[in-house]
């Protein structure tokens, strides 16, 4: 007998039916794989877990991040006062769950839900309307909750997510609110407030209701004491404290440090590399500064120091005042780009040192130059004719490392700092081109502090790394260390030979328009450098020991100059401020096997000449060998009385004397003679013995193919050009022509200043022993 269709479409439908009953049963009853989908505050604690500062969450909720472990003493208090059998039951506690329901019977109304810890954990995590049938559904999924987790985790997930009145919700941000200090330190009369506020957040809260707040708080104490949790002392002494006040405002330290991880970690807890007992040294010790920097109109000061063993920040102040928003006091400026002024120019002297461009007191040019318009002039606005190398680094002499980088090439610089991540230059290199070295670019104070640093860590034998303000994050994986999305790549590790002989160059510097800090006995040595940037507009120092690099930059966020506003009269003292509250060490140690003996010519620093008498033995990197013997000693033939030079072949019989004879070019000499009294210029030939094949005169200004820009009166009339020249013989007389036309002599000093039209222009200089010079400029 056939089967009637319409029984298979009934059969169809009922299976149908129950699939779909099963999947709403399986979704209704299903925990969700993130069990809380809320929004938490920032939280950004010191190395050790102090709290530092926090930001709300996007909820206008104090709600930190969830927690993975409960303190010991609010365990005890809320398993007593909330769930007493919690480390017994599956969940759900059925005889809780008939007491409350006989309760509610009798009183008519809800006045008991028999609810267990996990199950206030579900319904926390569904924040759903409280009816039977969400208390059934709250039950099965705490008993499926309970095979998810542990113990230990739902309490933690209970702690983090349970009201505390107000909008403070979780645990540690109601410790810190209530109490001001972190959830490890809780005492057990603040454990039992703390116990009984979620209970009933919004009846009992600490601003209303104190009595019957305090009259559940004892209940509870005394219910620990009648358990035997605590002893007679212990309960006493908890009865003594009084009960918390208005909500505390939660702390701000590094408050620039939090911002930023609230922009790029936010919603997260992260335990930062702060150290915060210095930071807060630190904190007051630059309030104290700009307090007397504002006297002068300087607003800003910011300050990090970094652990050179493990380039972590351990403080970060990128300003000062960050809650008064009306001086760019928000403005983080140690990731601010600002001019560099002479905070690079180590930089320079290590590259040319490690790659044998020059040696430590290679002697450097020190004379005015003119490039293509750019006229670097020293702070002091002199010049010394020529400059060690080392004391040029020292001293921060423009035109000598101005005239190093154009040796050493612009581009060579440009990629170096870019590669050692020092400096970002978004800009090809022939942007900047000489003035990079003097503030051209611009740089943030923690990544010139880091540069010095990797430095510094070569020393110990340590690879260069990016600096790290962050240690770990709270969050389902914990990273320590993560590396740093602005630096993908790695770092080139500096060479310990030429970092040594640049901290031995700048570890004693002392100019002088500075305080002399070795005049401080119970100063520690340290590796120096300060910076200041065209119109006094940012001043720079960075320190270095063994231990730590200290990094300061004073200013306004603005960019508004002040006329005081240097490296060595602002930032340079806050610095040594800062070291004098830091542990001292001891100083490098020398390193071994970066360094070979070479004999070096001691009045032009360059390795010995044949002809150079005065040698010392010293030590250099291994490439200083490809550097240039001394150009600067020659052999002479002198009359007996070294009044005269000859030649061999016109002597005849006439008695000689060789001398080797140290030789500046003109220009170089003119300035370093007033300088160095002790420098001689080489005599004159004997009349009809011999003429002077060497550069005898050599223009000061302007230099050939100059742009000369004419001056102004103060009537508004077009000034003179004034014209300088170096000349070997001080005795000789030099005719000046312009245009092919005889305009004056000089002797002694061979200075001309003359009124020239706009154009192009010839200048050409004859001595009176026939020796000519000619230079073209334009007149602009």
């Amino acid at each position: 007998m056939p089967k009637h269709p319409f029984k298979n479409t009934s059969k169809r439908k009922r299976a149908i039916l129950s699939a779909i009953a099963l999947l709403l049963i399986a979704y209704i009853f299903c925990l969700p794989r993130q069990l809380f989908n809320v929004p938490y505050s920032t939280v950004v604690t010191d190395r050790n877990g102090e709290l530092l500062g926090a930001r709300i969450a996007d909820d206008e909720q104090w709600r930190f991040p969830a927690c993975d472990t409960v303190p010991e003493k609010f365990k005890t208090c809320i398993t007593e006062f909330e769930d007493r059998y919690y480390h017994r039951h599956w969940g759900v506690n059925p005889l809780a769950i008939g007491r409350a329901t006989i309760q509610n019977i009798k009183e008519r109304r809800v006045v008991s839900g028999g609810s267990t810890i996990t199950m206030q954990v579900i319904r926390l995590s569904r924040n759903k309307n409280r009816t039977a049938w969400e208390k059934c559904i709250e039950m099965i999924l705490a008993t499926r909750l309970e095979f998810r987790y542990s113990k230990e985790k739902i309490l933690a997930l209970y702690a983090s997510h349970a009201p505390f009145g107000g909008n403070v919700v979780g645990l540690d941000a109601a410790v810190w609110r209530y109490f001001g200090h972190s959830s490890g330190q809780l005492s057990w009369a603040e454990a039992s407030t703390l116990a009984i506020l979620p209970n009933a957040p919004a009846m009992l809260h600490l601003s209303k209701n104190r009595t019957q707040l305090l009259e559940k708080r004892n209940r509870l104490l005394k219910k620990l004491l009648d358990n035997g949790i605590l002893d007679e002392m212990d309960y006493d002494l908890a009865l003594s404290e009084e009960l918390p006040g208005e909500p505390l405002p939660l702390p701000q330290i590094a408050p620039h440090l939090v911002a930023y991880f609230y922009k790029n970690h936010k919603g997260q807890q992260t335990v930062s590399t702060i150290d915060k007992s210095l930071q807060t040294n630190v904190e007051d010790l630059l309030e104290q500064w700009n307090t007397e920097f504002r006297q002068q109109d300087i607003r800003n000061l910011a300050a990090i120091v970094i652990d050179v063993k493990t380039n972590q920040v351990l403080a970060y102040c990128g300003n000062v005042r960050f809650n008064e928003n009306n001086s760019g006091n928000q403005v983080d400026v140690i990731r601010a780009e600002r001019s560099t002024g002479s905070i690079l120019k180590p930089f320079l002297y290590y590259a040319a040192l490690q790659e044998g461009e020059i040696l430590p007191k290679t002697l450097l040019p020190d004379i005015p130059v003119n490039i293509n318009g750019f006229s670097p002039q020293n702070f002091n606005l002199q010049y010394e004719g020529a400059v060690p190398a080392t004391e040029a680094v020292a001293r921060s002499l423009n035109v000598p490392l101005v005239n190093l980088l154009r040796k050493y090439s612009v581009p060579k610089f440009y990629d170096f700092l870019k590669q050692h991540q020092i400096v970002a230059l978004p800009r090809p290199a022939s942007h900047y081109g000489l003035s990079l070295i003097l503030g051209g670019a611009e740089a943030k104070l923690g990544d010139v502090a880091n540069g010095y640093s990797n430095m510094a860590r070569a020393l110990s034998g340590l690879e260069s790394t990016p600096y790290s303000v962050q240690l770990s994050e709270n969050q389902n994986n914990i990273r320590v260390n993560p590396p740093n999305p602005r630096h993908p790549r790695a770092i080139p590790t500096f060479q310990p030979g030429a970092v040594w002989q640049v901290f031995d160059a700048i570890k004693e510097v002392n100019r002088p328009e500075e305080i002399d800090w070795r005049s401080i006995p119970t100063m520690q040595k340290i590796a120096w450098k300060t910076g200041t940037s065209y119109g006094f507009r940012d001043a720079w120092a960075v320190g270095v020991t063994p231990k730590y690099v200290v990094g300061v930059w004073v200013g306004n966020s603005s960019g508004e100059g002040k006329p005081n506003l240097t490296g060595a009269r602002t930032a340079g003292p806050v610095m040594f401020d800062i070291f004098d509250r830091l542990p001292s060490s001891q100083w490098f140690e020398q390193p071994m096997g970066e360094f070979i003996e070479a004999e070096i010519c001691r009045q032009s620093g360059h390795l010995k000449s044949r002809f150079c008498d005065d040698v010392d033995t010293v030590l250099i990197c291994p490439k200083g060998l490809q550097t240039e013997a001394c150009p600067y000693h020659i052999r002479v033939n002198l009359t007996t009385d070294e009044r005269f030079r000859v030649y061999e072949n016109c002597i005849g019989t006439e008695a000689t004397v060789q001398q080797n004879w140290f030789v500046l070019p003109p220009a170089w000499a003119w300035y370093y003679k007033q300088h160095h009294p002790d420098y001689q210029a080489l005599p004159a030939f004997k009349l009809g013995c011999g003429e002077d094949n060497a550069q005898t005169m050599q223009f000061i200004y302007p230099h050939g193919n100059a742009h000369v820009h004419l001056p102004k009166q103060l009537d508004g009339s077009e000034g003179k050009i004034t014209f300088e020249l170096a000349h070997n013989n001080r005795n000789a007389t030099v005719f000046w022509h312009i245009d092919n036309e005889y305009i004056a002599s000089t002797t002694d000093f061979h200075n001309l200043s003359v009124k020239l039209s706009t154009g192009t222009h010839f200048i050409t200089v004859v001595d009176d022993e026939g020796n000519t010079l000619s230079c073209r400029i334009e007149v602009e």
